[in-house]
Formats: C-alpha cells, structure tokens, sequence
C-alpha cells in the first residue's frame, strides 16, 4: 500500500495575486502538467531582491506532478508569471499510498485519454 515515490514531486511556485496563482493553477492542471494544484492562503515572503531586503504579501501554489513533467511544467509556470525570476522548485516526494501515486502518474501521463 505505500511504496516509493521517487518519481513523483510537489512543486512549490509563489505568486504575486490570487488571480496569477489561479491562473498557473488551471493552466498546468488542463494540459496535465499536473496531477493537481492547490493555491494557499496569502503568505509572508521576506527575500533578497536587487540588493535589498524586500517583503511581499504573496500566494503559494502547490502541484503534484512527475519528475518527467518538471521542465514542461516550469516552462509554462514561467510563461505565465509576472516575475522576472519566478520560484519554481521540486520537493521530492520519499513515500506515499499506491492509489495516490498512480494517480499523479496517470493525470499526468502525455499519453492519458489516447
């Protein structure tokens, strides 16, 4: 029932607006680049920007997707991203249920419906 999830990810993109993170969130799930995409509560990022420190009120999007999709799905985040040096990062995923991983690897298989 659990087994390892070593070619699945979450991947982690912070947006500038709820709408931009919606945006990227229907986008990437409709060419299924990901499984699924889930868009947090407004959050706090205190970064390094242009040498300075910056604060910005931001939206953390999390999608479930394969390693074989990342450089798909980083592309078309970047396409639709009003950053200039957006966050885009994979955590690798170490275990999970079966039913669950199956599932991200069928939602986002190229080849799902043909």
């Amino acid at each position: 029932m659990i087994e390892n999830a070593s070619d699945c990810v979450e991947v982690h993109v912070t947006a500038s607006s709820r709408g931009e993170a919606a945006r990227i969130c229907s986008a990437v799930v409709e060419k299924r680049l990901a499984a699924a995409a889930q868009v947090v509560a407004p959050i706090e990022s205190v970064y390094w920007w242009a040498g300075e420190i910056r604060r910005s009120d931001e939206w953390l999007v999390v999608m479930k997707t394969t390693v074989g999709r990342f450089e798909q799905l980083a592309r078309r985040v970047r396409e639709l991203h009003s950053y200039e040096v957006p966050q885009i990062v994979a955590v690798a995923l170490v275990v999970g249920t079966s039913d669950y991983l199956e599932w991200i690897r069928r939602e986002t298989s190229p080849d799902f419906g043909e």
